[in-house]
């Protein structure tokens, strides 16, 4: 018997029984198709946690941190004031190995007015222009300032879409995008300028949510397409999204002299920073460039270690952890289905070996080998498994699209080919482990006793 034959004989069984044969591939089904929606899903986190490590900067991104000075310093800690502008310059000037040096300094509860309107944002600091760079901005309207905006301490300001919206209006209050470039803001009685504003930052999820909500033409001034797609503060907003769009850039002599002067002594501006960020030229080279910086950085801090590097490796650590573990997971819980399937395949295969024990001893009589038995019992039950296979796949978009409307993800779970035939090549290996005790019994009977079989 070859394996057309065989395969025609599959089919044949499977017809003459289709309610029988229906359920035995429910496991299947539902094993292959949990199989590809797990895929799905851990593959949209994927993509999402990846999307927000890249907009915050990468691996190649390095803070420095206020670190409690060791034991052995104590009688030291009068002099340890943290980060300080005067380490950005050393770091800019004398650290090789690092390529990029952004300071950052803020100042908390200053509210940002403009008319009758008024908010308080997460992210107003005073930086270099190469903040831009360093934290993955895009300017769309405008431009950056510059270094000479710094070096004069002009008022001047770059700012996020949601800044934009609060202070002016969103797109979808006014019916068209507002782009308020030469506008100007009050910061604590300070006006500044409007000179640039940032691209509009989004995850996937948000802007084809936003897409389809343009194409359909609904432009409500609140509901979905407002706080997903252009503000970003609800429920599928992203933090790092919501965070980079309420992003408002000054220079940072501004900050320094204009809103940090009152704090310092003796009528000289606090020259300390909120945030110290470098990148270096090379990942390969992180723990040589770390160490230069730890030198220079001691030299500037007069031998007080009271600092630290937050590196992003710990990071991208983690996410790789976080994705093995759901796919582990997603894989077990696939498994245990296919499990359950290959169970009812080889529990009908054994029924149907009884019902043809007559047919069976017939074919042996008449020439059949043990082996043209037991191939064409392994061939029918691949058959029904890659049946159900492919009805498993055909069911896990449906799936996907369940479990999106039940449990709402802030990333769009994706269908990936590789997931679909992982998923397919196990229904066939299903298939085959649970046709082999079936088919060896059949392999094994007796013709005589076969055809006396009642």
């Amino acid at each position: 018997m070859n394996f057309a034959n065989a395969i025609i004989i599959g089919f044949k069984e499977i017809l003459a029984h289709k309610f029988r044969s229906l359920l035995t591939m429910l496991g299947i089904i539902l094993g292959v198709s949990s199989l590809v929606g797990m895929s799905a899903l851990v593959k949209g986190m994927e993509n999402g946690m990846k999307e927000a490590f890249i907009e915050i900067g990468g691996v190649e991104k390095v803070r420095v941190e206020d670190e409690d000075i060791p034991a052995y310093q104590l009688h030291l800690s009068d002099q340890a004031v943290g980060a300080t502008v005067h380490d950005a310059y050393a770091l800019q000037k004398n650290a090789p190995l690092i390529r990029m040096v952004t300071p950052e300094m803020g100042t908390r509860n200053l509210t940002i007015t403009r008319g009758s309107r008024s908010f308080r944002p997460w992210n107003f600091v005073g930086t270099w222009p190469n903040a831009v760079a360093m934290n993955q901005h895009v300017i769309q309207y405008g431009r950056m300032f510059n270094e000479i905006d710094d070096e004069e301490a002009r008022n001047v300001c770059v700012i996020g879409t949601a800044t934009r919206d609060e202070l002016f209006g969103s797109p979808e209050e006014v019916g068209h995008e507002i782009i308020p470039i030469g506008e100007q803001i009050t910061v604590a009685g300070q006006p500044l300028t409007i000179i640039g504003m940032f691209q509009h930052y989004e995850s996937e999820q948000d802007r084809k949510f936003r897409e389809l909500e343009q194409a359909r033409g609904k432009q409500e001034q609140t509901g979905p397409a407002r706080s997903r797609g252009w503000g970003g503060r609800g429920r599928g907003g992203n933090y790092v999204f919501r965070m980079k769009n309420q992003t408002i850039y000054i220079p940072l002599n501004t900050m320094w002299l204009r809103f940090r002067a009152s704090s310092g002594t003796n009528a000289t501006p606090d020259p300390r920073l909120t945030g110290l960020y470098v990148k270096v030229t090379d990942v390969d080279l992180l723990e040589p460039a770390l160490q230069q910086a730890r030198n220079i950085l001691l030299q500037t801090h007069k031998g007080v270690e009271d600092f630290s590097f937050e590196t992003r490796e710990d990071w991208a650590e983690q996410i790789k952890v976080a994705i093995t573990n759901a796919r582990m997971s997603g894989g077990m819980i696939a498994a245990i289905s296919l499990l359950v399937g290959g169970i009812g395949i080889m529990n009908i295969m054994l029924a149907s070996i009884t019902e043809r024990v007559r047919e069976l001893g017939i074919r042996k009589a008449l020439g059949a080998t043990d082996a043209n038995v037991f191939i064409q019992i392994i061939v029918e039950s691949v058959v029904i498994a890659l049946i159900g296979g492919v009805a498993g796949l055909s069911s896990s978009y449906g799936l996907v699209q369940l479990l999106m409307a039940v449990a709402p993800t802030e990333n769009t779970p994706i269908i990936t080919v590789e997931s679909m035939g992982i998923a397919f090549l196990f229904s066939a290996l299903v298939g085959i482990v649970a046709g082999l005790i079936p088919a060896f019994k059949a392999a094994r009977l007796d013709p005589i006793q076969a055809l006396r079989y009642e």
